[in-house]
């Protein structure tokens, strides 16, 4: 429970930053709009002569300078939020794979605490897959009585009545972090 709440209270504590950067790139995306849209429609009104009064040429420049300046703050922010989402893709891939091989290691490290032969193993690999009787039957092409009885097998001696408890060992443990307790110790 302990550990929920410091989960919690990391994510409440990143929101803030989280809303200002979107705040920021909100702001950075209509300074750029605004300056796209000055280029565009000073182009088309010089093509089209639609301008009745020209304005001064220090206007005009102090203008262009003011539009360049944002998208070039737009291009230079633009790259820096990108590398700054390429990070957080790559740690976020990191922990889910050391998370995955964790789990990989804690249904070994399980399955050998139940004492599992190789069969076994492989039965109750595919069941937390969630693949009925009739499919691992097939995949490891033996008979779907065969499969039954290795699951059976696997239950009693993972201390559990069937498949949705077997499951649920595991999903406790992601939930909680810490491994369950083998029945039969």
């Amino acid at each position: 429970m302990m550990t929920m709440m410091v989960m919690a209270c990391l994510v409440m504590s990143d929101r803030p930053k989280r809303a200002r950067s979107r705040i920021t790139l909100i702001a950075l995306t209509c300074v750029q709009g605004l300056c796209a849209i000055f280029f565009v429609s000073d182009i088309l009104l010089t093509i089209f002569g639609a301008r009745s009064v020209p304005i001064s040429w220090q206007t005009r420049e102090l203008l262009e300078i003011g539009a360049a300046v944002g998208l070039s703050l737009g291009v230079v922010l633009g790259f820096v939020a990108l590398r700054r989402s390429m990070r957080r893709s790559e740690v976020a891939e990191a922990r889910l794979h050391n998370l995955q091989m964790d789990f990989q290691e804690h249904l070994i490290s399980s399955f050998s605490q139940w004492r599992l032969t190789a069969a076994e193993q492989d039965v109750a690999m595919f069941s937390l897959k969630g693949m009925s009787v009739s499919e691992i039957a097939e995949l490891r092409q033996t008979s779907e009585g065969t499969v039954k009885a290795q699951s059976n097998a696997i239950y009693r001696k993972a201390g559990v009545s069937g498949r949705t408890q077997l499951l649920s060992l595991f999903i406790e443990d992601l939930m909680l972090g810490a491994p369950h307790k083998d029945a039969q110790s």
